[in-house]
């Protein structure tokens, strides 16, 4: 297995291929995410992120009418999820790594397990707030932002544990990615201050940047053009995320905080289904990547959501 820069470094400018998938529901046969992966094998990814999804909490009504407070889990880790795709598939995997409902000790914990299963890539993020917070709070003894969980990970790289017990400690050897926003980060006043909070997490450690999806591309030229002039020199990643059903339109930019290009938007205004809107989706995704590709980005990451059918047919005009 390989770590992600090291594919970059070894495809010789060749634009490579990758997507993120998200963890089969709870109770549902993994067999499903294999259905929706195996068809994207064709294009040989060279490695494949695992979402991971926090608790969410529902209330109960007890007996005496007060309310009971219940956590739980729509979607299980990423630790077997990235275990069973490299077993199944023989592909890198790189698991997504929170701070939100870990505390520093279970994010060491969880690292420990994935380097025993010789998972060498992660990619670190602060995480969403759960539901019923007005902002992200981290748990007791977590971390709040995803500068400090990158700086955890590059110590334990190091050599360098939480517990001063441990007698020789090895290195882990992650490769870190970290995200990046081509229109900024919601929370950021404006992009100078969000593209200073990306830089503190590559100086801490990050190896490599992979984007928050977009729909034009000349946002995310202008987005790498100010990443090297604030003098980050690490490999940016852009996300494409294909169009597949008009509700799209309005979802998107509200639960990603990102905007749709008029000539997008006009077009889809103009389907009159979900099958339509997928052919449009589809070839602005086609146009979108062949333009990044003849800039020779180095590599086009997919958003799939769980389905793979237009990644599909977006791939196979490209690789």
């Amino acid at each position: 297995m390989a770590k992600v820069t090291d594919h970059l470094k070894n495809a010789n400018d060749k634009t490579l291929f990758s997507i993120e998938i998200l963890p089969p529901s709870t109770g549902e046969s993994i067999q499903n995410l294999f259905d929706n992966v195996t068809p994207l094998m064709e294009f040989k990814p060279k490695f494949i992120d695992v979402t991971y999804h926090r608790e969410e909490f529902v209330y109960k009504k007890m007996a005496n009418g007060l309310l009971e407070q219940k956590s739980i889990k729509k979607r299980p880790g990423t630790v077997s999820i990235c275990a069973a795709l490299m077993h199944r598939f023989d592909v890198d995997t790189v698991p997504h790594i929170i701070c939100g409902g870990f505390t520093k000790e279970e994010t060491e914990y969880a690292l420990i397990d994935l380097n025993f299963l010789g998972i060498d890539n992660v990619l670190a993020l602060r995480g969403d707030s759960i539901k019923g917070q007005k902002s992200f709070e981290p748990d007791p003894g977590g971390h709040k932002f995803a500068d400090d969980l990158v700086s955890q990970i590059n110590s334990m790289n190091k050599g360098v544990y939480l517990s001063d017990e441990l007698l020789n400690p090895t290195p882990t050897k992650f490769c870190i990615g970290v995200a990046g926003y081509p229109e900024k980060h919601f929370e950021a006043p404006n992009l100078k201050t969000d593209l200073k909070f990306l830089k503190q997490k590559i100086e801490r450690g990050a190896d490599y940047i992979v984007t928050q999806m977009f729909f034009d591309n000349k946002k995310f030229f202008e987005f790498v053009e100010k990443c090297r002039a604030e003098g980050i020199t690490a490999p940016i990643i852009p996300g494409i995320k294909p169009i597949t059903m008009k509700s799209q339109i309005y979802n998107l930019p509200r639960n990603f905080f990102i905007d749709m290009p008029d000539d997008l938007i006009d077009a889809i205004d103009k389907c009159k289904n979900d099958d339509e809107v997928k052919i449009v989706g589809v070839e602005w995704a086609i146009a979108q990547s062949k333009e990044l590709m003849k800039s020779k980005v180095p590599c086009l990451h997919f958003y799939s959501m769980g389905k793979s059918m237009a990644i599909h047919q977006v791939a196979s005009k490209l690789f």
